[in-house]
């Protein structure tokens, strides 16, 4: 796999730069490191980048419950659904929230739980040479401008850093597992993301 290339990205609103760190750590996030990640194959290269969505409650915004259940701390009786999910042992790399924080949950060298049974341009197990990019939303919510600006840097700087993440292998869970999953949804705007990035 290597060593992340050293890259610092220019923020286009402000003279902030974004790092990767040696370790595969966003010096824009939060660390909360979960346990729900593995090494990945050796040889694989990350050349994949995959958007989701994620809310808990569903539909609901704001909580801790996202990060509870990343880590394996989310209380069952809380929510009805809780029970359904609790001890499902998923996780993403990174959380974008409503308000534009970042929250990384797995270091970028290590394969996080997030994409499942999920294939892309014919080759399976996404997880493997995947980033998985969790939005704090729903299918059913306009995503938020913080969300986008901070999506934009985070990929930009996951772009420098691991070259074969082409703008072409940017993509939605909802493209690599069709027949399971619907997320980020029809609200998530493909063209402006892609604009932002160009710009």
């Amino acid at each position: 796999m290597g060593n992340v290339t050293s890259y610092c990205a220019s923020r286009k609103e402000s003279e902030t730069k974004m790092t990767i760190s040696s370790n595969g750590w966003y010096d824009n996030a939060r660390h909360v490191p979960s346990p729900y990640f593995d090494a990945r194959p050796k040889g694989d290269d990350i050349s994949l980048l995959v958007v989701h969505n994620i809310s808990l409650p569903p539909g609901q915004f704001g909580g801790p419950h996202i990060e509870q259940f990343f880590t394996g701390k989310l209380d069952p009786t809380e929510h009805p659904f809780f029970k359904v999910i609790h001890q499902m042992g998923v996780s993403a790399h990174c959380l974008i929230r409503r308000d534009g924080e970042v929250v990384q949950f797995v270091s970028f060298l290590d394969r996080a739980w997030h994409a499942g049974q999920s294939s892309f341009a014919g080759r399976e197990r996404c997880n493997d040479y995947s980033i998985g990019i969790e939005l704090e939303g729903s299918d059913f919510v306009a995503y938020t401008e913080q969300q986008y600006q901070a999506l934009t840097q985070l990929t930009e700087t996951l772009v420098s850093s691991f070259p074969q993440i082409t703008t072409e292998r940017i993509t939605g869970h909802q493209y690599i597992a069709p027949l399971r999953k619907t997320d980020p949804g029809l609200v998530f705007d493909w063209q402006k993301f892609k604009e932002k990035l160009k710009g």
